[in-house]
């Protein structure tokens, strides 16, 4: 099951695109070619956040972890890898789910336009 982005609806929080973007039953986008910044800015909204530096930092990162192993990292690896490249005050649970909430690997992948991390629950 597919849901547009026009109309998808979370938290009260309605989000319409102008263009025609789908998003999976978790609220992934369906198409990873789909994603450019308006469309993270739209994504984050979603989530209720206000992306910063800081957030893009983290974003970027998590891109280039994709581009890399070519999977969105679950919450161990995601904290492991910010904290590698990013700088250990960073890299841990606390900074991350200070910008990205309760679930940070999943909320950051979405926002950068990934899928699902696995085993990310």
């Amino acid at each position: 099951m597919t849901e547009s982005l026009a109309g998808f609806k979370q938290q009260g929080l309605e989000i319409s695109l102008m263009t025609d973007l789908t998003l999976d039953q978790d609220g992934y986008l369906a198409k990873l070619d789909d994603w450019n910044k308006e469309v993270a800015f739209k994504l984050a909204a979603i989530e209720n956040i206000s992306l910063t530096e800081a957030h893009w930092e983290i974003i970027n990162a998590v891109q280039a972890f994709y581009k890399q192993y070519q999977h969105a990292p679950s919450q161990r690896p995601f904290v492991n890898y910010i904290a590698n490249t990013l700088g250990k005050e960073k890299g841990n649970s606390i900074y991350l789910m200070q910008l990205f909430s309760d679930s940070p690997a999943k909320v950051a992948a979405r926002i950068a336009g990934l899928p699902r991390p696995t085993h990310c629950f």
